[in-house]
């Protein structure tokens, strides 16, 4: 023991932590009554300085890095647009895929950044907490800009796996820092918000009656879920504007999108369920036919742009199934809108919308809201729902049937809801779900739930075997199904692939650990911020079809259709892993600062911040919607001005329509091939072989008119001697006068329909 007033140094060291605990629980707790640290203001002052100034540096070097690159910039920007930015006074253009940067500039700009943000957040923090300005600079430079320095991170990671030889590692960063950014962002923008407490979540609800805890929470949530309405509402206002224009200007494929509108079109007019695309009866494409469900409201509006509606509709609505089943697993309504908030901001749902390549409409986007409310009904233990939940979501397509079997396995092993309310009269639980028990056979309710379970994998099973090996090759002549394509690799056939799987592991197993395999979990997780892995088994009901579209040389990308079963599974595992992540966050919080009494309410507010906010920032570089870069970039396909903006091609169309009796069959290009699905007859005319036209590449013997357009970036018709039955056959055909400035030919037969095949 040291004598007079001197310390020891262990003394000195525990009152530095002990300092640093309060100064912490200070600038975590949203409360103006938390006691502040011991520490002289000028010193804090200065940590908070140095932390923004380090995260500044640190930030620039990362944006250096990345900038300096083209294959590196491009995950941001598209091509021309990183030409844009690498000019003087930011750097200079040394070839085509390097480019040296200033890294004053940068820092130049990001430091004008920090420093606004940092100023204005404080003002903002001190004005939410009734705090002084000082504290709130302090509070928010310490807790902000560690994400910052975060950023830099990534490089220090990319090197280290060069160095060692990690090359799949390099790799996998190379392709993804887009996400690594928007992972601190979104940290950071969800520590602004914790900090500020605004808008903090409700804590656990508890309740004297489970009457009264029906009508307090009945009543409670009003506001919440009109607040939710207006979110779906914008939703739809903005996909469907953005659908509408894609159609007006001529830049919507009849192939794939507009072809299921021909479909209803052709049903109520006793053509059969088919577009004159298909080989057949659509039944030998895919076991889809959900669509046909829009037909009372097709007899009210036949237009494609009912279709249009629909969709952004009904996938908007899947918010609300979201809703509930996080605010039956959380007990917290601000919780549940934030997780249902993120599932409208969520691009790979959103792709289902308005995929990369412009295919607006796919059946397949009605199975998301579908499976959503399957899935709420079978929480609920509702079981005539559950069924009749399984059985419209089976009309979506084949593939959810892949979901089914492991949902069945699910089921049959695990308790479904352990804690939701046995009364019929209460449908939504007061408490929690945070535990999940093997089944006990010893339980009538068990054995009940197993066989329910078992039942449905094995229907499953069947279901897919008759669908892809019986029924579909019958529809087709016996003819293979067309996605086996999709497969070359491992054979030509279900049998030979399956077989390639079992015999030949090592490629198998290469398919499954690739790089873009990687990429692909990482778009599907990072904007919900990994918190279904904390739900392992409902989110391994969604593995086996992961699996097979990783093994899908066209479906590894979140940006197509492929993955629609996914996006429900995702956000169920979510709404089921949130307890699990809220107890982690909480755990982590008391570990560093046992003084911190607002852990509880801290972890809560910062995960629900950090939702919504990662979903958000994935989508600035993901999203096509105008929340992502590409809407604004100029380089970008999906500019705005270029999609949506005026089209002179629309213009010109409206004086073609004239040209064409309703009554005529016409064989048109792409993108003008769905103005003509109301006529008598609406074929293809491309470089694809038609059972309508033999089996033959061209257009049907019965064709009377010809509409070829000119302009659009796919063609490769620009003059009439480019069309090859006018010039092969130009007895035959009759060129119509040019009204359109040379965007669309139109040729008329003259013979009628009685003329042999075209070629």
């Amino acid at each position: 023991m040291r004598s007079g007033g001197t310390r020891s140094p262990y003394h000195s060291s525990r009152r530095l932590l002990s300092d640093l605990h309060a100064h912490y629980d200070a600038v975590m707790s949203p409360s103006p009554h938390r006691t502040h640290s011991s520490l002289p203001l000028p010193t804090r002052l200065l940590s908070s300085a140095v932390v923004v100034l380090f995260g500044t540096l640190l930030a620039t070097s990362g944006l250096q890095t990345w900038l300096s690159s083209r294959s590196l910039a491009t995950n941001f920007v598209s091509p021309s647009t990183w030409r844009l930015l690498v000019r003087q006074p930011v750097g200079s253009l040394g070839s085509a895929e390097q480019a040296e940067i200033t890294f004053s500039a940068i820092a130049f700009v990001l430091g004008s950044v920090s420093v606004v943000t940092w100023l204005v957040g404080a003002w903002w923090l001190a004005r939410r907490r009734s705090s002084s300005f000082l504290d709130a600079l302090v509070t928010w430079g310490l807790a902000g800009w560690g994400w910052w320095c975060l950023i830099d991170l990534w490089e220090w990671v990319w090197i280290v796996a060069g160095i060692i030889g990690a090359t799949s590692v390099s790799g996998l960063l190379t392709v993804s820092p887009q996400l690594w950014l928007a992972g601190c962002l979104a940290g950071w923008l969800a520590t602004l918000l914790t900090l500020a407490g605004g808008g903090s979540v409700d804590e656990a609800i508890s309740y004297d009656s489970p009457l009264n805890a029906e009508n307090t929470m009945r009543a409670s949530t009003f506001a919440t879920q009109r607040w939710l309405w207006w979110a779906c509402g914008l939703y739809v206002v903005v996909f469907t504007a953005m659908n509408w224009r894609l159609y007006f200007n001529l830049l919507m494929p009849h192939g794939d999108s507009v072809m299921y509108e021909e479909h209803l079109w052709n049903v109520l007019h006793g053509k059969g369920f088919r577009s004159y695309l298909d080989q057949g009866l659509f039944f030998g494409e895919h076991i889809q036919f959900v669509h046909l469900f829009l037909l009372p409201l097709y007899v009210l509006w036949p237009s494609h742009l009912l279709l249009e509606l629909c969709e952004s509709t009904a996938l908007a609505l899947g918010a609300f199934p979201v809703f509930w089943m996080t605010r039956r697993h959380t007990s917290s309504k601000g919780l549940a809108l934030a997780v249902a908030v993120a599932y409208l901001l969520y691009a790979p749902m959103q792709f289902l919308d308005i995929e990369i390549d412009l295919k607006t409409f796919r059946p397949e986007a009605f199975g998301i809201p579908l499976l959503l409310l399957t899935l709420d009904q079978l929480e609920r233990r509702q079981l005539l729902g559950t069924l009749l939940g399984l059985a419209f979501t089976l009309s979506v397509k084949e593939d959810y049937a892949i979901v089914f079997g492991p949902l069945g396995v699910w089921i049959a092993w695990s308790r479904v809801v352990d804690d939701v309310v046995r009364s019929s009269s209460l449908t939504v639980s007061v408490r929690p779900i945070t535990k999940r028990t093997l089944v006990s056979f010893l339980l009538p309710a068990d054995r009940t739930r197993f066989a329910l379970g078992m039942t449905l994998s094995v229907f499953s099973v069947i279901y897919l075997w008759l669908a892809t090996r019986v029924v579909m090759p019958w529809f087709r002549s016996g003819v293979e199904v067309h996605y086996t394509r999709y497969f070359a690799k491992f054979g030509e056939s279900p049998e030979q692939i399956v077989a390639t799987m079992l015999t030949n592991p090592g490629l198998l197993f290469g398919e499954l650990t690739s790089t873009a395999t990687a990429l692909y979990a990482l778009l599907l997780l990072a904007p919900l911020a990994f918190v279904p892995l904390c739900s392992p088994g409902r989110l391994a009901v969604g593995l086996p079809l992961f699996g097979i579209l990783c093994l899908n040389e066209l479906a590894k990308d979140p940006r197509h259709q492929f993955h629609a079963p996914l996006v429900a599974v995702l956000f169920w595992a979510l709404a089921g892993g949130l307890p699990r992540a809220l107890a982690l966050t909480r755990t982590a919080l008391a570990r560093w600062s046992p003084e911190l009494t607002t852990v509880v309410s801290t972890a809560r507010t910062f995960c629900t911040h950090l939702i919504w906010t990662s979903a958000l920032c994935t989508g600035l570089f993901l999203s096509i919607s105008p929340l992502g870069l590409p809407f604004w970039d100029v380089g970008s396909s999906w500019y705005w001005r270029t999609l949506y903006g005026p089209s002179r091609r629309g213009e010109l169309f409206a004086r073609v329509v004239p040209l064409i009796p309703r009554e005529s069959r016409v064989a048109s290009t792409d993108f003008v091939h769905p103005r003509f699905t109301h006529y008598e007859r609406s074929y293809d005319y491309s470089g694809y072989r038609r059972k309508v036209a033999g089996d033959r590449v061209g257009v049907p013997e019965d064709t009377d008119f010809l509409v070829i357009d000119t302009q659009h970036h796919y063609s490769e018709i620009k003059t009439p001697r480019d069309v090859p039955e006018y010039r092969d056959h130009p007895a035959e055909w009759e060129l119509l006068p040019d009204e359109t400035e040379g965007y669309f030919l139109v040729l008329k037969r003259r013979r009628g329909r009685a003329g042999g095949l075209t070629h």
